[in-house]
């Protein structure tokens, strides 16, 4: 029973006025709504059941998607009252993950503000004793810096050559069993794993974007191909 996870609850600050009246992932990218790119690549990839969250406007994202029927997928929905960032809106949906993974303990998790050629087929289905795996990209010029670099396919903090964590990844369940449930974020959570050598990852080096302004989604609705 193959598991993901698209985190969909953001306002969409940066890309207003475009989301006064549209949640981000509804907003279309080469003709389509942004997080359909997500669910067809999934089913693509064998996933059977997707868990949404959201929060502003999030009832037009489930009137848009219903139960995931045409998508071949099975669609449940996380609400929020207020916007739990990232590792709050996992905690919060852990009931949901959970019922759907039965006796599996990884699930893929994708935010849904990205765009990417990615294919979720090349994710792991396990971890190996790792408690996440990072899908690592080139540094975008927003993000120069980087994130993490890889040690063959264990992700450190630094090294000479940095990247940038993708938004896509895989996690152990069992990761986010004893955290409370708050507004929070998953970067001091990796951080924290990659110090203690507990995260996997890969490099991808095709496309890929963080949909976080008009101009970058723009960009990718200009590009050829």
């Amino acid at each position: 029973m193959k598991v993901a996870m698209i985190l969909a609850a953001g306002r969409g600050e940066r890309m207003r006025p475009l989301t006064d009246t549209t949640p981000k992932p509804l907003l279309k990218v080469r003709g389509k709504a942004l997080i359909e790119l997500h669910l067809e690549k999934l089913a693509a990839a064998g996933f059977e059941h997707v868990v949404i969250n959201h929060a502003w406007l999030g009832e037009q994202i489930e009137h848009y998607l219903g139960s995931g029927e045409r998508y071949n997928l099975h669609i449940h929905y996380s609400a929020e009252t207020d916007a739990l960032e990232t590792a709050g809106g996992i905690i919060n949906a852990l009931p949901i993950i959970k019922a759907c993974l039965r006796e599996q303990r990884y699930f893929a998790v994708i935010n849904g503000d990205v765009y990417s050629d990615f294919e979720f087929s090349c994710l792991p289905d396990g971890l190996n004793g790792s408690k996440g795996h990072l899908v690592l990209v080139d540094n975008p010029p927003h993000n120069v810096k980087g994130d993490f670099s890889l040690n063959e396919n264990t992700v450190v903090r630094q090294s000479p050559k940095q990247f940038t964590f993708s938004g896509i990844a895989v996690y152990d369940v069992n990761l986010f069993a004893n955290l409370e449930g708050r507004k929070s974020s998953l970067a001091p959570l990796l951080f924290d794993l990659a110090d203690k050598g507990q995260l996997s990852g890969q490099h991808h080096s095709g496309i890929w974007f963080d949909i976080g302004t008009p101009q970058r989604l723009a960009q990718i609705n200009n590009m050829e191909g």
